[in-house]
């Protein structure tokens, strides 16, 4: 369900992203109100800027209510299970590397020992 657009960009406003998404731009407004998931950014002049992960979390939430036939609050409930679980298993991963690299560093400063020795 990833949409990608003619050009890359970082930033995208309200009007592209409702192109992008087939949606409103006051269907994104209210999903705002509703999602706290999807909280775009806004820049100098107020308006908002939609990034990658803005519209991925927008595509969940349109293929949860339009397709999967959900309510608002089943879709924002099961948006937060799927979100603190990709947090957990974020985490985890950082732990494993943080193991890797002490582990690593520990075998370099072993090897730095052998060849000053």
């Amino acid at each position: 369900m990833d949409i990608k657009p003619k050009v890359k960009k970082l930033y995208y406003s309200i009007g592209e992203v409702s192109i992008l998404t087939k949606l409103k731009p006051y269907v994104l407004r209210y999903w705002e109100t509703e999602f706290s998931q999807l909280k775009p950014p806004k820049n100098r002049a107020g308006n908002r800027t939609y990034r990658q992960k803005d519209i991925e979390i927008i595509l969940k939430i349109k293929d949860l209510l339009y397709n999967k036939k959900f309510t608002i609050n089943g879709a924002r409930s099961n948006l937060s299970k799927k979100i603190n679980t990709s947090d957990l298993e974020e985490n985890n991963l950082t732990k494993k590397n943080k193991e890797l690299l002490s582990l690593l560093e520990r075998k370099l400063k072993d090897i730095l020992d052998i060849i000053n020795n």
